[in-house]
């Protein structure tokens, strides 16, 4: 049996966790998606999936709710935006996006973690911007130059046509993330801890 370290443990409740955002962020690619433009990149849902994942679970488990959509869609489920598959998405212009959700999750979850144990909604917002729309869209211009042929200022002003949704993404996001905290506490631990008072040694003036 292989014992694995107390840090990377996940109890049952963790899992239950991952599985559920992993099924939300399904669920949230089954609008379909609507393509503008000609750049191929579609507006679609799971992006915010993704920004709740990191929002309310944090990086570890938000990432692995991330890594579980992903593994399945390149087994070949078609469980992305559009009914796609990973294997589609990996060889299309839109491989950066599907790539940059597992860095996005991530930074989403460690800035969240040093808000907690009280939830900004304003300093949340600014987070999901940070890596749901910095951080996504700079792996998706690094798609779409490589994939798509696009100059550099091109595939950056391509971003500019999604903008306003994923802006109310972010807003909507951190209030709901709000609303979770405040109902549900834990889910992220803090990255501050409780410090013991100084006490004096035993016999000394205080």
């Amino acid at each position: 049996m292989i014992a694995f370290p107390s840090a990377v443990r996940l109890s049952a409740r963790d899992l239950a966790q991952i599985a559920v955002f992993a099924a939300l962020i399904v669920a949230l690619g089954l609008p379909g998606q609507l393509n503008i433009g000609t750049s191929g990149v579609p507006i679609t849902l799971q992006s915010m999936g993704i920004m709740l994942a990191g929002a309310i679970l944090g990086a570890r488990k938000g990432c692995l709710s991330v890594l579980v959509v992903i593994a399945l869609s390149m087994a070949g489920l078609p469980i992305l935006a559009g009914g796609r598959s990973g294997l589609t998405a990996i060889v299309s212009p839109t491989a950066g996006y599907l790539i940059g959700w597992i860095p996005a999750v991530i930074v989403i979850g460690l800035l969240t973690k040093v808000l907690m144990p009280r939830y900004n909604v304003v300093a949340g917002i600014g987070i999901n911007i940070i890596g749901g729309l910095v951080v996504m869209y700079a792996c998706g211009v690094v798609g779409l130059v490589w994939r798509a042929d696009l100059s550099l200022n091109a595939a950056i002003a391509t971003n500019f046509l999604y903008l306003p949704g994923d802006l109310v993404k972010a807003v909507v996001t951190a209030l709901v993330a709000a609303q979770v905290h405040r109902s549900y506490p834990g889910l992220i631990t803090p990255f501050r801890s409780k410090r013991v008072p100084f006490a004096e040694p035993a016999g000394q003036p205080a």
